[in-house]
């Protein structure tokens, strides 16, 4: 079973999005927050898999909540987000969301994302997140410029897989394209993480696309 916490300050939203998720045998719906410091709590005392966290919210906004949960290993985080491409968003890359999910997704491509994420595949909607990434790299959200230098210690063919991931291809994708394994591909992405310290897929897409590979 998949763990999740539901964390959307509209009672209506945060409803649907929790009747959507129960009806999947797969997913728990462990817990609700209707603020970012609520979510926090939760997180902490429930230690779901995954939150499905709303990007505005009041007391603390989802884009500190989602760095203190990710900064304590809590758990995973999802981002809700209009695709406004704001200070916001762009935030949530920095402080380690997994994912980002359009708040008018589809119900099935809702429950996807979650699976998707919980595998430890952090980019979701590759459309959405391609276009994200890139408009990120090359906007002036940048405070600074990566150094090519974090890559030496990486090995061949983990340059290529960071370069794949940083075209917002999935797992399957990038085995298809480097004529891989998908379980190879996944080690490689779990071992130039932590060689990068890096917390998620996603700023691994953003630094791959900062450094032009």
């Amino acid at each position: 079973m998949i763990r999740v916490l539901v964390a959307e300050d509209q009672s209506a939203v945060r409803a649907g999005l929790v009747l959507i998720l129960r009806s999947a045998p797969d997913i728990e719906v462990v817990g609700e927050a209707a603020d970012g410091e609520r979510a926090v709590e939760l997180a902490r005392e429930l230690r779901p898999d995954l939150v499905l966290m709303d990007v505005q919210m009041p007391r603390l906004d989802g884009v500190s909540a989602t760095r203190q949960i990710v900064a304590e290993g809590v758990a995973d985080v999802l981002v809700l987000t209009t695709f406004d491409l704001d200070e916001y968003v762009f935030g949530a890359l920095r402080a380690g969301a997994a994912g980002f999910l359009l708040k008018n997704t589809e119900a099935r491509d809702l429950l996807e994302a979650v699976r998707t994420v919980a595998r430890g595949e952090g980019i979701v909607a590759p459309a959405v997140t391609r276009r994200l990434i890139a408009e990120f790299a090359a906007g002036p959200v940048r405070r600074t410029k990566a150094d090519p230098a974090v890559l030496d210690g990486l090995t061949r063919r983990e340059r290529e897989v960071l370069s794949c991931v940083g075209q917002g291809l999935s797992n399957a994708e990038v085995a298809e394209r480097l004529q891989m394994a998908e379980g190879t591909v996944k080690t490689h992405v779990s071992r130039l993480l932590a060689k990068l310290e890096l917390r998620s897929r996603v700023q691994a897409a953003v630094l791959a696309q900062e450094l032009g590979i």
